[in-house]
C-alpha cells in the first residue's frame, strides 16, 4: 500500500514518474492569472498565524467547512484564528475526494514540511507549528520558495496602479508582478453599482461618459495607461458569454437605464456588453494582449450572506445556461473587427470542454501556435477529474502541445502548489498514454511537451 501523498503521489507509472521528477518539478511557476493584493507584495505582507494566511477569504475553503457543519462565526466571522483553524481541520475528514484535502495537506509539506494529516487531534499542534514558522515568513519569500518567476494581478481600470510602480521600482522583488485589466465593472451593466463605477471611472479619465462609445474611450485611455505599467493581459468575468447583433441604439438604451437605475431589458444589455466588448478586443490586439474570458458562473446566490459578506464569499456555483453558442458569433464579430487577440477560453460548466476546444479552432491561425486557448480547469473543475478531462478534451479536438498550462485564480500565497497538483496530473496522463501504447516512448520529445506545457508555452504566448 503506498503512504498517504509520498514522493509519487498521483503517479502510477514509470513513465509520469520519470516526467515529473526529471522533467515538470523544478521548472519555475508562471502564474498569469491570480488575485493577489500587488500592495501585500509590496509591502512584503507577514502572516500572524496560519488561520490569518489559509483561511482568510479562502471561499474554497469556507464552502467546505459550511457543509461540514461550521458555525459562519468560525468561518468568516468573529472567532479566534486558532477556533477556525480548529473547526477547519475537524472537517478535514469529511473532505474525501475533495481537491482541497490534496491542496491542504500539499501546502502543508511544501511551505512547512509538515507530513501529518490534519484532524481534530492534532490541530492545535499543527496551528503551533505553522505559526511559529511564519514569524521567520512573508509575501516575498513564499514566491522565492515556489519558485515563482512572474504572476499577473487583478486591476481594475480606475485603478492608479501605485502598488505596481512601487513593485516595479524594487531590486528586490524576486517575481515579476504585472497588472492586468479587469473591466467587468464597466462591461456587466447590470449588476449594482454599475452608475457608480461609470461616474468613478469618468472621474479617472476627466471626461464625461454619456454612452457607449464614450465607455469605450475611458476603457481605450485605460488601457494605455496599463500598457505603460506593464500590462501583457486582460480578463473579462461574465455570467454568460452573450452575443447580441451589434447595435449603438439599443446599447446606449441600455446604458441610459442602468445609469438612471430603471431595469435593462436583457438584449439591450447584451447589445452593450457585446459592443464593448468587441471594441476592447481590437485594442487589446493591437497592444499584442491576451485576452482572457471566464463565463458559466452563477454568482451571489445566497442573497442574504451576500448582503452580510459581499461578493466572492462561496456563494457562487456552475451556470447550466452559460451561453456558450454565443461564443462563435462573438469571436466572428472580433474577426471581422479585424480585432482577434491571443484568447484565453473558460467555461464554469464542464460540458462546454468540447464546444470551447471546436469553436476556438475554427478561429486558429495567423502563425501563431494555439493563438486561442481552452483555459486550464477552472475554480470548481481544478480537481484531478477536471484537469483530466479538460486536458483529454483538448487533446482529442485540438493540439494540446500548444496549451499554457495552469494557474492558480486564488487570493493565497500558498496556492503555488496548484501547479504541482496539475503538473502531477499532466505527467499521470502522459504516462498513461506512452505506457499503453497511445504515444510513443519518445524521450526528447516527451520532455519537450511537459515542459512547454508547463512553462515555455506561457512564456511564449505572454512575452514574459
Amino acid at each position: 500500500m503506498r503512504r498517504f501523498m509520498d514522493e509519487d503521489f498521483l503517479l502510477s507509472t514509470d513513465t509520469a514518474k520519470w516526467l515529473y521528477h526529471d522533467v515538470a518539478k523544478n521548472l519555475p511557476i508562471l502564474d498569469y492569472h491570480c488575485h493577489i493584493d500587488p500592495k501585500e507584495l509590496a509591502q512584503d505582507r507577514k502572516f500572524d498565524n496560519i488561520a490569518q494566511l489559509w483561511l482568510g477569504g479562502d471561499h474554497y475553503k469556507w464552502r467546505l467547512m459550511r457543509a461540514a457543519g461550521a458555525l459562519e462565526e468560525q468561518v468568516s466571522g468573529d472567532a479566534q484564528p486558532r477556533e477556525k483553524f480548529r473547526a477547519f481541520a475537524k472537517a478535514m475528514p469529511m473532505f474525501i475526494g475533495n481537491p482541497v484535502y490534496h491542496w491542504s495537506h500539499l501546502e502543508l509539506q511544501r511551505a512547512f514540511g509538515i507530513t501529518k494529516t490534519l484532524n481534530a487531534q492534532n490541530a492545535d499542534q499543527i496551528y503551533d507549528q505553522c505559526s511559529e514558522q511564519l514569524k521567520g515568513c512573508s509575501a516575498r519569500g513564499f514566491l522565492e520558495k515556489f519558485q515563482v518567476q512572474a504572476l499577473c494581478t487583478t486591476d481594475d481600470p480606475a485603478d492608479d496602479l501605485h502598488w505596481h510602480e512601487v513593485l516595479a521600482a524594487d531590486s528586490d522583488m524576486p517575481a515579476k508582478v504585472y497588472p492586468a485589466f479587469r473591466p467587468d465593472k464597466a462591461v456587466n451593466m447590470e449588476k449594482a453599482g454599475f452608475s457608480e463605477y461609470i461616474k468613478k471611472l469618468s472621474e479617472v479619465c476627466g471626461f464625461s461618459i454619456n454612452g457607449t462609445k464614450d465607455v469605450v474611450s475611458a476603457l481605450t485611455r485605460r488601457m494605455e495607461y496599463f500598457d505603460g505599467h506593464g500590462c501583457v493581459c486582460a480578463d473579462h468575468g461574465l455570467d454568460y458569454c452573450m452575443y447580441e447583433k451589434p447595435d449603438l441604439e439599443r446599447a446606449d438604451r441600455g446604458f441610459a437605464a442602468a445609469m438612471e437605475g430603471r431595469p435593462v431589458d436583457k438584449g439591450d444589455a447584451d447589445a452593450y456588453k457585446t459592443l464593448v466588448t468587441i471594441a476592447c478586443a481590437k485594442r487589446y490586439a493591437q497592444l499584442n494582449w491576451v485576452m482572457q474570458i471566464h463565463f458559466g458562473c452563477l454568482r451571489d446566490n445566497n442573497k442574504r450572506q451576500f448582503q452580510n459578506l459581499g461578493p466572492d464569499t462561496g456563494y457562487d456555483a456552475v451556470n447550466s445556461r452559460s451561453g456558450v453558442e454565443n461564443l462563435a458569433p462573438l469571436l466572428n464579430a472580433f474577426v471581422e473587427n479585424d480585432g482577434l487577440p491571443k484568447m484565453i477560453l473558460y467555461s464554469l460548466d464542464p460540458t462546454d470542454n468540447t464546444a470551447i476546444a471546436t469553436i476556438m479552432a475554427c478561429f486558429q491561425g495567423g502563425g501563431v501556435p494555439g493563438r486561442l486557448q481552452q483555459g486550464s480547469a477552472w475554480w470548481f473543475n481544478d480537481s484531478r477529474p477536471g484537469m483530466r478531462a479538460q486536458l483529454t478534451e483538448l487533446a482529442a479536438n485540438g493540439a494540446l502541445g500548444t496549451f499554457v498550462g495552469m494557474l492558480t485564480d486564488s487570493r493565497s500565497f500558498l496556492s503555488y502548489t496548484r501547479h504541482e497538483y496539475f503538473r502531477r496530473v499532466l505527467c499521470e496522463l502522459f504516462g498513461e498514454w506512452v505506457e499503453s501504447g497511445q504515444y510513443p516512448d519518445e524521450r526528447g520529445q516527451l520532455e519537450r511537451l511537459v515542459s512547454d506545457l508547463c512553462y515555455y508555452n506561457t512564456k511564449r504566448f505572454f512575452l514574459f
